[in-house]
């Protein structure tokens, strides 16, 4: 099947990663992919170019733009038409979007149903279910936004049941929303040997790993380390970067055992590092659905999460530790000096964690639903051809 995928490459965040292990799954299992993708205008001369050393069933894409964030991206006028024409040429079975926050998701629909084409859009906007937080209106305003137009696509995926109903009330058709959790590579991902927490000097290895904003809600977590005393021989890295970055160090410094890694590009190293962490922690206020999380989890770390967007319902059934989005600091004043002194406890979170991956959230399961999906869409869209 010829896939025609819209995503992202740069700058890095979820979305990225969800592309990027997506398509390249695809590709293993013999399909071909078109990866449309925002570009400089000098890039997006021509309608497509080849990447050097990547397999010839992968074709890129560029779309030009006039500005591009890790939350959003403004299209360039002549983006729709670019597109349109490289559609139009190339003639996928079925376009995804791994949708980007662009008014050209908007169009899209109007697009493919010009030319013939079965559209799936993944919606990856990050949501609490209660407007518990300034945070949380402004994301569930995101979502009364594109209900409307989401209504338009011939399916939507979403990553949980909770993100469904969300869509739903909101006036998206049962029928047009899918749910098709992330998923991790759970041989890549997995437990193993690491010396970082010796390099560290570490008896107990803490970790937070994503963006260093608002909505990560980062210095709860940090305020909760500053008063817990944790001693010398407990670490916490603090891996990402982000708006928030400049302030948070400067208030919180590396003389409490904390550790400033900023983003790490390697995915070999991050993967030593969450091998090594004992307990892993995202406090934030609104998420989708963490690939952070899913990853640590699959490493066999003992996870702690808020209980925001689809990461309370991974880290049910004993999973892990679900935290509520009020008085963070305080809920974690109490667990990070009973996951120190209690090495049995994080142990077996962890040994429930990556067996809940493996039951539920790895690549494989993901891609088997996502090609079921694309068979479906293309034989209705024969059948709807014929009459």
């Amino acid at each position: 099947m010829h896939i025609a995928w819209l995503g992202k490459k740069f700058p890095f965040c979820g979305n990225v990663t969800y592309g990027r292990e997506t398509t390249n799954a695809l590709l293993g299992r013999g399909h071909r992919v078109s990866f449309f993708h925002f570009s400089s205008d000098d890039d997006a001369s021509g309608p497509d170019s080849k990447t050097p050393g990547v397999q010839s069933d992968f074709n890129e894409v560029p779309l030009p733009y006039l500005y591009k964030s890790q939350i959003y991206t403004i299209p360039s006028l002549r983006s729709s038409r670019v597109l349109k024409d490289a559609l139009r040429r190339l003639k996928p079975d079925v376009v995804h979007a791994s949708l980007a926050l662009s008014p050209l998701d908007f169009r899209l629909p109007e697009i493919c149903a010009d030319l013939g084409l079965p559209l799936v859009a993944t919606f990856h906007p990050a949501f609490d279910i209660q407007r518990r937080n300034l945070t949380s209106n402004t994301q569930q305003l995101t979502y009364q936004i594109y209900a409307p137009c989401l209504a338009e696509y011939d399916r939507v995926i979403v990553f949980s049941d909770i993100q469904r109903q969300l869509l739903h009330r909101l006036g998206v058709p049962q029928s047009r929303i899918s749910v098709i959790p992330n998923g991790v590579d759970s041989a890549k991902y997995s437990p193993g040997l690491s010396y970082h927490k010796a390099r560290l000097q570490a008896d107990r290895l803490f970790v937070y790993q994503g963006r260093l904003s608002l909505e990560k809600n980062v210095e709860s977590l940090l305020r909760a380390w500053k008063q817990s005393n944790m001693g010398s021989a407990s670490k916490l890295v603090i891996m990402g970067s982000g708006p928030l970055e400049p302030m948070l160090r400067t208030a919180y410094g590396e003389d409490l055992g904390i550790v400033w890694l900023g983003f790490v590009a390697d995915e070999q190293r991050r993967i030593d590092i969450l091998r090594s962490a004992d307990v892993f922690i995202l406090p934030s206020l609104v998420e989708g659905l963490s690939l952070s999380l899913l990853e640590a989890m699959a490493c066999q770390t003992a996870c702690i999460a808020t209980n925001v967007g689809a990461d309370g319902e991974v880290l049910g059934r004993g999973a892990g530790i679900v935290l509520t989005t009020q008085r963070v600091t305080t809920q974690l004043q109490t667990l990070l000096p009973l996951c120190r002194d209690q090495p049995e406890l994080t142990h077996h979170l962890g040994q429930t964690a990556r067996q809940r991956v493996l039951e539920c959230y790895t690549l494989q399961q993901n891609i088997a639903r996502l090609e079921s999906l694309y068979s479906q869409l293309e034989q209705q869209h024969v059948v709807l051809s014929r009459s």
